[in-house]
């Protein structure tokens, strides 16, 4: 949590930047949408240690267009909530985090899909195929158990995996992009059992994809946002 909050405090002296008097809002906006966006993005998730909170701040718009884009991603993150039980949903910004611990998806030490985890997977799918105008990164996560080269292999193969599990159930190759982060990134602490097992896991980060965010823009010019 301090690690958030020293993040989002870099974001705030980043943006404060883009308030000088001297700039106009068009140059304002500009700022934030490159200072505040995939740099600030960057620096947050690092800081952070949540590349989860960095890829979408870096993927934001900002202004009307991205309030916008955040009430699409309200309901669409509502829907996930009731459709899928096994996920862990989290709206962030502009975006939406859906999070699974690998124990979910993957047997322990496996990059395999189960056929329960197809079920559940299957669920999220449904959704995704409703809201087309996104893009979905698959991250993998992995404990600090192990070396540094295994981990990162699994984390690589089991968002891999799930990827291609998607793109084989009608989501389009063009939306879903994979990283994998081995055991650089822990959300939670390695020091117990718990948290090494919350920390194997796989996110899901919806973003708004161009189509969205033109009309977005579109609609923020007409003044019709709710």
């Amino acid at each position: 949590m301090k690690n958030i909050k020293n993040a989002f405090l870099v974001l705030a002296i980043g943006l404060s930047i883009t308030s000088c008097s001297s700039l106009n809002k068009s140059q304002k906006g500009a700022a934030i949408g490159v200072g505040g966006g995939a740099v600030a993005g960057g620096i947050i998730g690092k800081i952070a240690g949540n590349t989860a909170l960095g890829a979408i701040i870096g993927a934001a718009v900002g202004g009307t267009t991205g309030a916008i884009i955040g009430h699409h991603m309200d309901k669409q993150a509502e829907e996930i909530k009731k459709q899928v039980p096994g996920a862990k949903v989290e709206r962030v910004g502009e975006g939406i985090v859906v999070e699974f611990s690998s124990a979910v998806l993957f047997g322990f030490d496996q990059s395999s899909l189960t056929s329960q985890s197809q079920g559940t997977l299957n669920q999220l799918i449904t959704v995704l195929n409703k809201y087309p105008d996104t893009y979905v990164e698959v991250q993998g996560h992995t404990d600090s158990t192990g070396t540094v080269e295994y981990n990162q292999g699994l984390s690589v193969k089991r968002a891999a995996n799930v990827a291609d599990y998607l793109s084989a159930n009608n989501i389009a190759s063009v939306r879903v992009t994979t990283r994998g982060f081995g055991s650089t990134a822990p959300k939670y602490t390695n020091e117990t059992a718990d948290g090494r097992m919350q920390n194997r896991r796989v996110e899901f980060l919806i973003t708004a994809n161009d189509k969205m965010k033109i009309d977005a823009t579109k609609e923020a010019g007409t003044g019709s946002g709710q």
